[in-house]
């Protein structure tokens, strides 16, 4: 003969001549299939509700609706739903959608603490009930003293992980240095026939200019006007030399009428050359620019303020 009980509304068939489902299973689980279940999710160690039902041999939607029946029990603390983000990331971590528990669920599933745990067995009221949760329980209590007997172990590890980031992004950072052809070196040396090269690099630096050039070099000629016709539209050019020549006047004459125009000073307190790009950066030169590549040349980006460079060039100028 069958007969049939309501425990807080959690309906659970038996015959006199057998137990329960859960009595009748009486089964025995190991510490590690229980820890393997336990998860940390918004900095509490939690189960999963088809986890729980699992090991308690109940439909996971009869076991909430034993838990929604008796809310008053389960404070958010004991129970709380998962979000989406928190649903994928422990989805990532675990295998419980390979299994057929939870495999296609409808809704988010629900977590539950030690304490939530722990009042389950008062509200599923069987004899397995109270055996699994004292199980998970001592699951509970033995994961505790793994983390506390190894926190310093995994601050270290957390350090360790940090600093792994941060020379990830610092070796990503090189990497895109080594990659950015834009940025120029800060010296080197140009050995003879080295024409071509000394060209390209001058060229460039002319064109990373986005408002003013400056150069100061006491002997040019049309191949450093030629170079500064590579600026970049409305950068303006002033150019510091020792003397003009008429023949340099007819040039600059000449390439004023064509291209932007470039203004030629007088300025004879000079003897090595000098490139100031935006007022900001200056560049030191050992041959003058209209000689690149002919013999060994070094080039250095200096340290110093431009502005100290260029008050000096406007205090001589109005000394003279």
């Amino acid at each position: 003969m069958k007969k049939e009980i309501n425990v807080f509304f959690l309906k659970i068939k038996y015959d006199d001549n057998n137990l329960s489902r859960m009595d009748k299973k009486n089964q025995i689980l190991s510490k590690s299939d229980i820890q393997n279940k336990i998860h940390t999710v918004r900095g509490l160690q939690v189960m999963l509700d088809s986890d729980l039902a699992e090991m308690y041999d109940v439909e996971t939607k009869n076991l909430n609706l034993a838990v929604k029946r008796n809310l008053e029990r389960f404070p958010e603390m004991f129970r709380f739903q998962l979000t989406e983000k928190e649903w994928k990331s422990l989805r990532l971590q675990i295998e419980t959608l390979k299994k057929s528990r939870g495999k296609h669920r409808k809704y988010l599933p629900y977590v539950f603490t030690e304490q939530g745990v722990a009042m389950l067995s008062s509200v599923l009221r069987s004899k397995t009930a109270v055996n699994v949760s004292i199980q998970i329980m001592q699951a509970f209590v033995e994961m505790k003293k793994l983390i506390t007997k190894n926190a310093g172990i995994f601050q270290r590890l957390d350090k360790v992980k940090k600093k792994l980031v941060l020379h990830d992004e610092k070796f990503n950072k090189l990497f895109e240095a080594l990659e950015d052809k834009s940025i120029s070196p800060k010296q080197d040396v140009f050995f003879n026939g080295q024409v071509f090269d000394a060209y390209t690099f001058v060229s460039d630096l002319i064109r990373s200019a986005k408002k003013s050039l400056i150069l100061i070099d006491n002997y040019i000629d049309d191949t450093v006007l030629t170079l500064f016709t590579k600026r970049v539209e409305n950068v303006i050019a002033v150019i510091y030399t020792r003397k003009i020549s008429k023949q340099l006047e007819l040039d600059l004459k000449k390439h004023n009428d064509q291209y932007p125009a470039i203004e030629i000073k007088i300025f004879k307190e000079a003897h090595d050359r000098f490139l100031i790009i935006d007022e900001k950066e200056v560049y030191h030169f050992g041959a003058s620019l209209k000689d690149l590549g002919k013999k060994w040349f070094a080039f250095s980006k200096m340290d110093i303020s431009s502005v100290k460079v260029l008050d000096k060039i406007k205090e001589t100028n109005n000394e003279q």
